[in-house]
Parts: structure tokens; C-alpha cells; sequence
């Protein structure tokens, strides 16, 4: 019971602690100006080790939930670069991401799981047929940026999609939307020094959300038809 249950107990434990804390006040973009030269001469001098912190930060701040992923992914543009930084925040993520995952599904997605498979039914056909489709399913909530991060994680965990598509579909969904707040990132500076406010909500702008929706329907309509020509097989 303990070596199943045991790690999702430290992480909520951790996410209370972290909440708790109120480490989230600190993850603000006044924090970020008033440090702006501390934290650029640290990367200037030691980019690799910069990189490499930025990486298990965003991981960390990943696996607990912490409010402020946004501002870290602004930061990691600000410091590194768009590409850069979007690169190490993707990095990040995901790790943090198939950490979550690991855990909800060793605990209590094995126990649904053992439960649908012991009551078969409708539950067992949903788990079944999300975990065939799974990377499209997750690619698509992750291309739309309208359900929460961390509810994908463990969603897709107790419907027990195979770890290496939602891995995978993870990494690739999240690309979009980091990208562009990383560019976002990379030019706060300037936006800073002159009194204004960066958009924010450039990913809801029509140019912008209108492309992910595509691609996300896209996905999630091939992984439908996918899916119903096999069922189709199947029956015949």
C-alpha cells in the first residue's frame, strides 16, 4: 500500500507545502525586473549550469502545480532567448509532466484500472479507447490551450495512456504556445524599461488560437477516424 500510494502522498504534500509558502508571489514580472542584472550576469558567466537549473526549476514548478508556469516561461525567454529558453521550458515541462503522470498512474490508475478491468462495462471501454487513441487525444488538449495543464497530466494517468504516446504527444503540443511566450519573454525588457504591460493573452488572439484550434481538431479528427475505421475492421 505505502510503496503504491507513498509518492502521490509526497506530492500532495509537496503542492500543499508549496501553496502553503505562497511561493507564488515571488513569480512576478517586478521580481524579474528588479533582478534583471543579477540573473543576466549569472547566465552570461554560466550558461550550461543556467540551463540546466532552469530546467529542474520549471520541472519542479511543473510537478507541484505552482501558480506561475506562465511567468517562468516568460522568464526562461527573457534570460535565454526565444529559442533557447523555449527549448528548456519545453524540456522542463515535460519531465515535470511524465513525473505526475508516473505517479498518478502507479497509484490510483492502477486501482481504476483494476477496477475496470474487474467490472468490465463502460468504464473499461472509455480507458480502453482513450488508451488506443491516446496521443491524439493528448495532443489535441495539449495544442488548445483551454483545459488546465495539470488535469491533462492526470486525466490521461487514470485513463492509462501508454507513457511513451502521451510523453510524445506532450512534448509536440506543448511546442506551440511556449514558443510564443517565450518570444514574448525575449523582449519583456524593452516593453519593461518603457512603463508598459506585455500581452499576455496574445494566445487567445484570433491569429494566434485560431491555427492551434486547427491543428488540435485536426488531431483529434484523424485519431477519431482512426479509430472508427479499426472498430469497423474489427466487426467485419
Amino acid at each position: 500500500m505505502l510503496k503504491r500510494y507513498g509518492p502521490l502522498l509526497l506530492l500532495v504534500a509537496a503542492v500543499v507545502a508549496v501553496f502553503a509558502s505562497g511561493a507564488g508571489r515571488y513569480l512576478s514580472l517586478d521580481s524579474l525586473k528588479a533582478n534583471e542584472a543579477l540573473l543576466r550576469g549569472f547566465v552570461t558567466s554560466n550558461l550550461v549550469l543556467s540551463l540546466l537549473a532552469f530546467v529542474v526549476v520549471y520541472a519542479a514548478a511543473t510537478a507541484v502545480s505552482i501558480p506561475g508556469a506562465l511567468f517562468l516561461t516568460l522568464a526562461g525567454g527573457f534570460l535565454f532567448g526565444t529559442w533557447l529558453g523555449g527549448s528548456a521550458t519545453v524540456v522542463g515541462a515535460t519531465i515535470g509532466a511524465i513525473l505526475v503522470f508516473a505517479i498518478v498512474r502507479t497509484s490510483l490508475g492502477a486501482s481504476l484500472r483494476e477496477r475496470a478491468e474487474a467490472s468490465g462495462g463502460r468504464l473499461k471501454a472509455v480507458m480502453d479507447g482513450v488508451r488506443d487513441g491516446a496521443f491524439g487525444y493528448i495532443l489535441t488538449l495539449r495544442l488548445i490551450p483551454l483545459a488546465p495543464f495539470w488535469l491533462v497530466n492526470v486525466a490521461s494517468a487514470l485513463a492509462n495512456a501508454p507513457l511513451r504516446a502521451y510523453a510524445l504527444a506532450t512534448l509536440i503540443g506543448i511546442m506551440p504556445a511556449t514558443f510564443i511566450y517565450s518570444s514574448v519573454g525575449a523582449g519583456i525588457g524593452q516593453v519593461l524599461a518603457r512603463g508598459g504591460e506585455p500581452n499576455l493573452k496574445i494566445i487567445f488572439e484570433p491569429y494566434v488560437i485560431g491555427p492551434l484550434v486547427a491543428l488540435g481538431l485536426l488531431s483529434l479528427g484523424t485519431t477519431l477516424f482512426q479509430r472508427l475505421r479499426a472498430r469497423k475492421g474489427s466487426g467485419s
